[in-house]
């Protein structure tokens, strides 16, 4: 090789990583590359089929307590810019890629993946068969992994793991909430996203945000719909959220088991019938334990942004973005009401069924009255969406701020607005003409938008 060919070639080459092992508790190893910060990470592995928002995704505080494999084969081509982050610090244990890539091209790109994980401390590998590890966890379920830079031995990793603690049972909020109440506003939308978005609502609403976890885009979402927003942290007691005269209190995504955050659930319990609610992915859990649900632990959980939702009320599907390792069981709601669920009388294991019929079952609940079925998940008929029909409050396990995802649940920033406003039709919304609200795409002018 010549001397020019040797520079070009020393020039445009990766740089080659430290080694790193991916260790899985059933003993599944994978081999790979440090590309973020070294050391060694314990949590549940899972993974993640959204197409882009790397930053969106590792930022996410519903990570917490978790390694996050990316299914799509190159992540960070187009970098890392701060204004994209959903909170100050990712929580998420440990990243796991197929390939990382060194020098971003964006004009928004402030620095590359590789180097924001190393300087947040984030352990990352990549070189991993990422197809083969998303197939083994469908197969095998989510369980306990270990990622490590510092110890090469995969028997002595695999020890290590086993003796970790696990994801059930531990409350993971605690971690991600905020020390105490803070307001969140029309000047702390994100500038830089201007170019691609209108100008927000007006505030009409003040609305408590519980914080959970919660991800910046939602409190985006919720100002750009109206809201003068409040946030309290997870175990903020009922009544002190209703001195603060709220026209409604929303509850927001998060991380780890729903039944170890018990405060949340009571908080929502005794909302429920004094104030309009509104919940999202551990909300929506939140809203359902209050009901007196059981909750589910899904084998591997709903993680990406194209998720498909049937919306029960309209028949429409809804491509959604999820992030969530557990499901309320609607079943356990409450018997049928026959004459709200088409004259069935029993209950139904996949609830895709009820799409197939055009029906959105009711039960009645023994605490909060009748409670309808909304939304429900094509992939594996699980719930993913309630409405109280004698108290005004409604929720979803997805997430309506596609950051990173498809906007087809945009409309449930106005559905909640419509709530407040006392509104009995708040979710008759057509997503078809919603999906694009708010959105600029290229304009530079308010006219242009007109």
């Amino acid at each position: 090789m010549s001397k020019i060919a040797e520079k070009l070639r020393v020039a445009t080459a990766k740089p080659a990583g430290a080694p790193a092992l991916l260790v899985l508790e059933d003993g599944a190893v994978f081999a790979g590359t440090s590309c973020g910060a070294p050391g060694e990470a314990f949590g549940e592995v899972c993974f993640n089929t959204s197409l882009e928002g790397y930053l969106e995704i590792v930022t996410d505080p519903s990570y917490a307590g978790q390694i996050v494999a990316l299914t799509y084969p190159q992540v960070g081509n187009y970098g890392v810019n701060a204004d994209d982050a959903q909170a100050e610090k990712p929580a998420l244990r440990a990243l796991v890629v197929r390939d990382m890539c060194p020098t971003p091209s964006s004009w928004r790109s402030q620095e590359s993946l590789g180097d924001y994980l190393g300087r947040e401390g984030v352990v990352a590998i990549e070189g991993v068969d990422t197809r083969a590890l998303v197939r083994h966890i469908r197969d095998a379920g989510a369980q306990r992994a270990v990622v490590s830079t510092t110890d090469a031995d995969a028997a002595s990793l695999l020890e290590k793991v086993r003796k970790s603690p696990t994801l059930v049972g531990e409350n993971q909020v605690v971690g991600v909430s905020c020390g105490g109440s803070y307001s969140y506003g029309v000047a702390d939308l994100p500038a830089s996203h201007d170019f691609a978005l209108a100008a927000p609502a007006d505030p009409r609403f003040k609305v408590v945000v519980y914080h959970c976890g919660v991800k910046r885009s939602i409190l985006d979402g919720l100002v750009r719909s109206g809201c003068a927003v409040t946030l309290v942290p997870w175990d903020t007691p009922a009544d002190e959220v209703l001195t603060l005269s709220p026209d409604g209190v929303f509850f927001s995504n998060g991380p780890g088991d729903p039944d170890a955050v018990d405060a949340t659930s009571r908080a929502a319990a005794a909302l429920l019938g004094r104030v309009p609610l509104f919940g999202i992915c551990l909300g929506h859990q939140m809203m359902a334990k209050a009901a007196g649900a059981k909750i589910d632990k899904l084998k591997f959980g709903h993680h990406g942004g194209n998720h498909p939702v049937q919306n029960l009320l309209t028949g429409r599907v809804e491509v959604t973005a999820q992030n969530h390792g557990f499901c309320p069981r609607f079943q356990s709601l409450g018997a049928l009401v026959p004459e709200l669920s088409g004259g069935a009388t029993e209950h139904v294991d996949d609830l895709r069924e009820w799409g197939r019929r055009s029906i959105a079952p009711v039960v009645a609940n023994e605490r909060f009255g009748r409670i309808r079925l909304t939304h429900v998940n094509l992939d594996d008929g699980t719930a993913e969406g309630f409405a109280f029909l004698d108290v005004p409050a409604f929720s979803v396990q997805y997430h309506p701020e596609a950051a990173p995802g498809p906007t087809d649940a945009h409309y449930l920033f106005g559905a909640f607005a419509r709530l407040m406003e006392g509104r009995g039709d708040y979710l008759d919304i057509d997503i078809a003409t919603d999906r694009l609200s708010g959105w600029k795409f290229g304009s530079t002018t308010e006219e242009e938008v007109a």
